[in-house]
């Protein structure tokens, strides 16, 4: 069975690229474009792995990260930021947030699906495996 990744992203391209990408890896998508849509969605499907774009307009994306981890029907997804903004605040305030990892945009497309094989494999260093995050990793 195909692994389910929710991408949740506004830009229209970035949509398409990834979920394009994702789709020619193997990958089950789900798309959302809002904040609200990707609490509905991260319920509704349980994905196995969340991009999420952390610059949404309304509700950001460490925002939505942050009341997914406090639903224990949810708690446990995967969840990579991603963001154009790829300074050491950025990153820890993403793992503060929540967030196992982080992707920079412009996204690497030949990086993308390695980074997220290992996420879905529990093998990354980055972020957190089965508990808190670690912003100091």
């Amino acid at each position: 069975m195909a692994a389910r990744i929710l991408v949740v992203e506004d830009n229209k391209l970035n949509m398409q690229l990834v979920s394009d990408l994702l789709t020619v890896h193997g990958y089950e998508v789900v798309q959302a474009s809002t904040g609200d849509q990707a609490l509905q969605l991260a319920r509704l499907h349980r994905p196995d792995l969340i991009l999420m774009d952390i610059s949404l307009k309304g509700m950001t994306g460490l925002e939505i990260t942050h009341e997914l981890r406090q639903n224990p029907h949810t708690a446990h997804i995967r969840i990579l930021a991603v963001t154009a903004y790829a300074g050491e605040e950025d990153r820890r305030r993403a793992l503060l947030a929540g967030c196992d990892g982080f992707v920079s945009k412009p996204i690497d497309t030949r990086q993308l699906p390695r980074i997220i094989a290992e996420h879905l494999k529990g093998e990354s260093a980055h972020g957190r495996v089965g508990g808190p995050a670690d912003p100091h990793r």
